[in-house]
């Protein structure tokens, strides 16, 4: 458990930074501060890299947690990365990645027993 436990750390760790890069931004400023933008960008990344690597069989045994939805995000980002929607970037954002921390924290804690604040 310990590889899968700190990837899911950085997933959370990852979480957090979008958090607090977003804290008091709206979307306008998003869609025109590309320092913002690029700085999320490289988290969902770091999300999708990490779930990508998390283990086949903890993946299965937490089917709640968007891992293939993560690793597509990290994918297109990599390899589309000239196709960028910043509207959905700021979707997933605000949206999507904060419904998926409580999900990393609650596996964190009943695979590691560690509660993650």
């Amino acid at each position: 458990m310990r590889r899968d436990e700190l990837l899911l750390r950085d997933i959370l760790q990852a979480a957090d930074m979008i958090s607090e890069f977003l804290d008091g931004i709206d979307r306008s400023r998003f869609l025109n501060d590309r320092l913002i933008q690029s700085a999320v960008l490289q988290q969902l990344t770091i999300i999708g890299e990490a779930a990508s690597r998390v283990s086949q069989t903890l993946r299965e045994d937490y089917p709640k947690v968007p891992w293939d939805d993560a690793r597509a995000t990290r994918n297109f980002v990599v390899h589309q990365y000239f196709s960028i929607d910043w509207w959905i970037v700021w979707d997933t954002a605000t949206q999507n990645i904060p419904e998926i921390r409580p999900l990393i924290a609650a596996i964190i804690e009943a695979e590691v027993g560690d509660a993650p604040t």
